[in-house]
């Protein structure tokens, strides 16, 4: 399918740019097809054949995506390893995978003779292994088959060819908001720009130099790009839409970035598993709607709720979780998406995210879902970020942390400033019983708030 649709964006688009790297090297369409058959001939030398695993472990390049296409040429399935994993995440990962050829740079790139034959068509292919967060565990491999790129792509595009402009690869590529979402970005013909590594100043330059029309990403992403000093001296002008993806966003950010980029925003609710689609609020829809819920399912997904968890259904979701048969039989049940995430649908018909369950901590008894207790301490004037993780405690089994970065020229709140602007929106158990006041919250390599390490933290401080 991929092999199909660089092909055919290089009869369509030819001379174009299609990506930009982060030290500023550019790639055409044509090129890209032809270099990428080359490195499906250097693949074919090296003895690579259909099935095999390619582990690509270097960071957003041109070559990282010459890589991929050249393995899925052959029919070969290509395995992103994020490159800001430690040296333990990396092993498990490269061990879970079990790779036959493993790229640690750009410059293990083969290249030979571009294969004469094409691959027959079959959709049951897999292409990908893309990994998930691992934020409250290992990360797992979702296999994509080329039914579901084909699918993804669809969603996305809706069939039509063109209609691309330049765009922001906010994400390291072997995420799953690019590993999915590839032949989308090909069959539109956008120009894909890369940073080394997403820093919000360069982010912010890069959308106002290229005059980008969208910004894409997730809401800590948006949220750091708001809070540089001189936001206010780029000229976001060109900015008409704010997509932001994997869940939630918090309304203060939501309000901030519709009135200071004078965008529209869109909230955007799916997982790895899902393979990157969900639910989305539309652009014009009703404040509430855009400040406190997730949207509705898209054309073509089914969502339902089960014991309060939802469940996703669509032609997009992964096969399987890669050599992982005991957690795929609990991710895939009777043709249904187990995500792990806990919701309700609201009067309008909307998604509303309760939390996560593997996030859940129990007080004294009770379940305390920090996304919901965020929600509400996310408000309070003084603060910019929180994260709530649960502390041991002898007499309650766990309490609350609030992990809280205060607005710029703000006083930090107290605990007892949070807990008196909380009381009376969430049950007295709900509510933080320490804080910790920080410069940043930690994220992982995929942008998410590290919760496992700040609940690692909490568990070894002194009380």
């Amino acid at each position: 399918m991929i092999g199909g649709v660089v092909r055919e964006a290089a009869k369509r688009f030819r001379d174009e740019i299609a990506i930009v790297a982060p030290d500023g090297e550019q790639i055409s369409y044509l090129d890209l097809y032809k270099r990428s058959e080359a490195v499906a001939g250097g693949f074919l030398r090296q003895g690579i054949k259909a099935g095999d695993v390619v582990a690509i472990t270097f960071g957003s390049s041109i070559e990282y995506v010459l890589a991929y296409l050249g393995a899925a040429r052959i029919g070969a399935i290509t395995a992103g390893v994020n490159p800001r994993y430690s040296g333990d995440e990396r092993a498990k990962v490269l061990d879970r995978l079990a790779p036959t050829i493993v790229l640690e740079s750009s410059e293990d790139l083969p290249s030979g003779e571009a294969p004469t034959q094409r691959l027959p068509v079959d959709p049951e292919r897999p292409v990908a292994i893309v990994f998930t967060s691992g934020t409250t565990g290992e990360p797992k491999g979702a296999v994509f088959r080329d039914r579901q790129l084909a699918a993804i792509t669809m969603f996305d595009t809706g069939g039509v060819w063109g209609g691309g402009g330049p765009m922001l690869a906010s994400t390291e590529l072997a995420h799953v908001g690019f590993m999915t979402k590839l032949p989308w970005y090909l069959r539109a013909g956008s120009r894909i720009h890369m940073l080394a590594r997403w820093r919000a100043e360069d982010a912010l330059r890069t959308i106002t130099e290229q005059k980008m029309a969208s910004v894409g990403g997730i809401a800590a992403q948006v949220a750091l790009m708001l809070r540089l000093p001189n936001f206010d001296d780029y000229d976001v002008s060109s900015v008409k839409a704010i997509i932001v993806g994997g869940g939630p966003s918090p309304a203060k950010v939501i309000e901030e970035a519709k009135r200071r980029f004078g965008a529209a925003y869109s909230v955007r609710y799916s997982s790895t598993e899902s393979g990157g689609v969900g639910t989305l609020t539309a652009f014009d829809a009703p404040e509430d709607e855009t400040l406190y819920t997730v949207g509705r399912p898209r054309d073509g997904i089914d969502l339902r709720i089960v014991d309060d968890e939802i469940l996703l259904r669509s032609p997009a979701m992964m096969s399987e979780y890669w050599r992982d048969p005991e957690n795929t039989a609990k991710a895939l049940v009777d043709g249904w998406l187990h995500t792990g995430d806990l919701g309700r649908i609201d009067e309008d018909g909307c998604l509303r995210i309760i939390g996560r369950r593997k996030e859940m901590f129990i007080r004294g008894g009770y379940n305390v879902y920090p996304l919901e207790v965020e929600a509400v301490l996310g408000n309070h004037p003084s603060v910019a970020h929180v994260a709530v993780v649960p502390r041991p405690d002898d007499v309650m089994g766990e309490v609350g942390v609030a992990v809280v970065v205060a607005h710029q020229g703000a006083d930090a709140p107290t605990l007892e400033d949070l807990r008196a602007f909380a009381s009376g929106k969430l049950a007295a158990y709900k509510l933080p019983e320490a804080i910790r006041v920080v410069d940043a919250l930690p994220y992982n390599g995929q942008q998410k708030v590290d919760r496992r390490r700040l609940t690692e933290e909490e568990a070894t401080r002194v009380v």
